[in-house]
This record gives C-alpha cells, sequence and structure tokens, in this order.
C-alpha cells in the first residue's frame, strides 16, 4: 500500500468517527474532582502551551482572577507574583479533556459540564458561560467578576447539577443539528441552543429543592445570556475530535486552538504534537470606542467548533450572525461552500437548510488547505490586547497557513 493509500484510508476512518460520535450531557462537576490532572495550582488555559512571561494581556488577566478566585493571591499584585514564582502548573485546557472560551482559564475549584462521546466513552468539560460585560474569560478579575464565578460555584452550580440529575441526559448532537435550523450556526450564535437547553432544563429546575429566590436567579441568569449554550457546544465538540486524535498516516485536522500569542493546530497522526505559528489580527465589526488597534491577537478554545464542522462552516445556517462579525449574507454563504474544497467530507446530523440541508463541511485535510490555498474560516469575539479590558468586537479569522505547511513537511517522516 502506498503513502497515499494509506493516508486517505486513515482519513476515511478520521471522518467515520467523526460522523458516529454521540456528545451527551450527562452533569456537571467541578475542574478538581473531575478534570484529569488538575491540583490547586494548576491553571489551564485555551490554545496551545504558553508560559506567564509570553502570554497575552487577556489570558493573564485572567489568570489573576483564577488565582484571587481560589484564594491563592489577594490582589492583582500577589497574584503576578505568584503566576511568576514557578510554583503554579500552566498547561492547555485540550491537555486535559478540556476547553475554554477566550483566555479558556480553568482552575480547582470551577463547575464544569460533563459531556461523554456515547460512541467513544471519552469525557470533555467546559465552565459556565459568565454572560458579557467585565468577565474572567476576556481577561477582566475585578471584585464583579470574582462574586459572579463565586456565585456560579455556590448557588447556580448545585441547583442545575441536581436539575440534571433530575432530567437525565441531554443529547447535544440532535440539539446541535436543530439549533442549526434556527439560525444558530454553534459558535458565535447561541440564541436559538440557548432557548433549547432553558427549554429541557426548567422544569427540572423547578423541581430541585432549593428555595424559589434561588431558583428565580438561575433561570434569569441562564435567559440573561445567549452565549450560555456556547459552553456546551465546545465539549461536544471537543468529546467528538478527540477520538480522531490517534490514527497513525491520518491528516486530519482534531484541533484548531488559541492562545492570544499563538494559533496551534493538532493533526491526527502525530497525536499530540502541536504545529504553530503567530496568532493573527482578526478582520471585524469594533464597538463603538474601539478600532484594530486594541485588538489581541486571536484567542480561545472555541474553534474546537470549526474544527468539527460547525460554527463558521456553517455560517450559512446562520444569516443574522454577519450583523456581529462583518460582511454579508452572500459572504456567509460562500464562507460555508468553501469550506467542501479543504475538507473529508459532509456532515450527516449537522446540516445547513440555505445550501438544500447539505451536511456541513467536514474533516479539515491539511494536504487540501495547502493544494487549495483555503484556510479554515472562523468567527469570534475579539478581546482587548489589555487585560480587564473585555470584549471589544466581533470578526472573521483563519489560522495562519504556516500551521499546515509545518504538519505537510512533517509528514515526510512518514516515509522514513
Amino acid at each position: 500500500m502506498t503513502l497515499g493509500e494509506k493516508i486517505n484510508q486513515a482519513n476515511a476512518e478520521a471522518l467515520k468517527r467523526i460522523l458516529g460520535a454521540q456528545p451527551t450531557l450527562v452533569g456537571m462537576g467541578t475542574a478538581g474532582e473531575d478534570i484529569p490532572g488538575m491540583t490547586k495550582k494548576t491553571i489551564l488555559h485555551a490554545g496551545p502551551p504558553v508560559t506567564w512571561d509570553k502570554m497575552c494581556g487577556p489570558v493573564r488577566g485572567a489568570v489573576i482572577g483564577g488565582l484571587i478566585y481560589e484564594g491563592l493571591a489577594a490582589n492583582k499584585e500577589e497574584a503576578e507574583k505568584l503566576a511568576a514564582s514557578g510554583e503554579i502548573t500552566f498547561d492547555s485546557c485540550h491537555h486535559h479533556n478540556a476547553v475554554g472560551p477566550m483566555a479558556g482559564i480553568v482552575t480547582y475549584s470551577m463547575p464544569v459540564w460533563k459531556v461523554v462521546n456515547k460512541t467513544s466513552g471519552n469525557y470533555a468539560y467546559c465552565t459556565v458561560n459568565e454572560g458579557l460585560g467585565k468577565v474572567l474569560r476576556f481577561g477582566a478579575f475585578g471584585d464583579e467578576v470574582i462574586d459572579r464565578l463565586k456565585w456560579i460555584q455556590n448557588e447556580f452550580y448545585p441547583i442545575v447539577k441536581e436539575a440534571i440529575a433530575i432530567h437525565g441526559e441531554i443529547n447535544l448532537k440532535t440539539m446541535i443539528a436543530q439549533v442549526l435550523q434556527m439560525g444558530d450556526e454553534g459558535h458565535n450564535r447561541n440564541k436559538a441552543g440557548t432557548s433549547l437547553l432553558i427549554r429541557e432544563l426548567a422544569p427540572a429546575i423547578a423541581q430541585t429543592h432549593f428555595p424559589l429566590e434561588k431558583i428565580v436567579k438561575v433561570l434569569e441568569f441562564l435567559n440573561s445570556n445567549d452565549h450560555t449554550f456556547l459552553n456546551l457546544t465546545m465539549p461536544a465538540c471537543k468529546s467528538t475530535m478527540d477520538p480522531v486524535g490517534n490514527i497513525p498516516y491520518c491528516t486530519i485536522v482534531y484541533t484548531m486552538a488559541r492562545n492570544g500569542t499563538e494559533f496551534g493546530i493538532r493533526v491526527s497522526g502525530f497525536g499530540n504534537r502541536w504545529f504553530t505559528a503567530p496568532a493573527e489580527i482578526i478582520d471585524g465589526l469594533y464597538f463603538p470606542g474601539y478600532t484594530q488597534a486594541d485588538a489581541n491577537p486571536d484567542v480561545g478554545d472555541s474553534c474546537i467548533t470549526e474544527t468539527t464542522g460547525i460554527g463558521g462552516f456553517c455560517m450559512a445556517a446562520a444569516p443574522a450572525i454577519v450583523q456581529f462579525v462583518g460582511g454579508t449574507v452572500a459572504d456567509s454563504i460562500k464562507y460555508s461552500t468553501q469550506m467542501y474544497e479543504i475538507t473529508e467530507g459532509e456532515g450527516n446530523t449537522y446540516q445547513i437548510p440555505a445550501l438544500n440541508f447539505r451536511g456541513s463541511a467536514t474533516g479539515i485535510d491539511i494536504r487540501k488547505v495547502i493544494e487549495t490555498g483555503i484556510r479554515p474560516i472562523i468567527n469570534t469575539g475579539i478581546a482587548h490586547k489589555d487585560m480587564g479590558v473585555g470584549q471589544v468586537g466581533a470578526g472573521i479569522v483563519s489560522p495562519p497557513m504556516k500551521c499546515f505547511e509545518d504538519a505537510l513537511e512533517a509528514c515526510g517522516e512518514w516515509m522514513e
């Protein structure tokens, strides 16, 4: 069998695993109890591994907030000193079956959604979305941020954990498929997904043993944040893609992630090896008072959605997204259509109504990216380059081509 035949066979197996995945919400836990390798002095971050001295502003801000939240530091100065001391273990969320939006910070006490791929039995975890405004994931760490995180830990988490136990597991694959028919794309537009989640959980939340005023606050929090569902699509996609990460001779990308300094991809045939390049500035729409000069380079694990075939790959299913990230409805259709040129196949569950219910482009092949010159499309939020400022816009970005060039060059090792 030639190398090309081995690659084609491996890529077909990867597509089979992606399409056969069954991501399912089974409960809530805490990072310390459920995520492998966590200690009280472990901080997970988005993207490929990065050290404190190379972290961008928003990730540094989120680390500071995480240390204050955990009671390991009393203020910014103490947190910065501890972060630089070598006592804290920093690692990629992706190395611990987890994903985190934007800065992606996960610390020991944080509640997490627990998602399992029923087909392969592997778990994936993600923290609770904090909402908009001053939030940890954009590098804010003021009192309001810490107070909200404590409320999520002490009041939101116990109620929703009990509610999921009452309700039973939730099939996220069918829910994501449904939201694509309702105007979401699974990454930056989550109005339908959050609405469906509330519809599923609200009766069970009402049946929990907690006081009515606490139940009302939980429902109000869920209802006030359209991005609640993002923190479920992400682990759904993570649990879908991880079983693809160990197929010899496979050129399918199973991870795309950014830490605000570098963009990294992992390719199935190379296991846990990262191929990285400097993260790019996002082309998008900015909130009043901000410009591209304020933007931090691309950051976050949320492009695991595009890696799986939704998000930017399904922008044609969510024409309203262009009002948030820029461009036109025609652009959204063009983006989704282009992605078929760089993927192994099409989805059998995630379908795009505007393309006559064609399955979404699935399985990014590094060979096709290099051959066509078309890079994967990602829609994403834009963080301010300075810690504590927050989100300043949203737009469109792609991985640096160097990631794919280096990965393809490495395939030469398979001929040795």
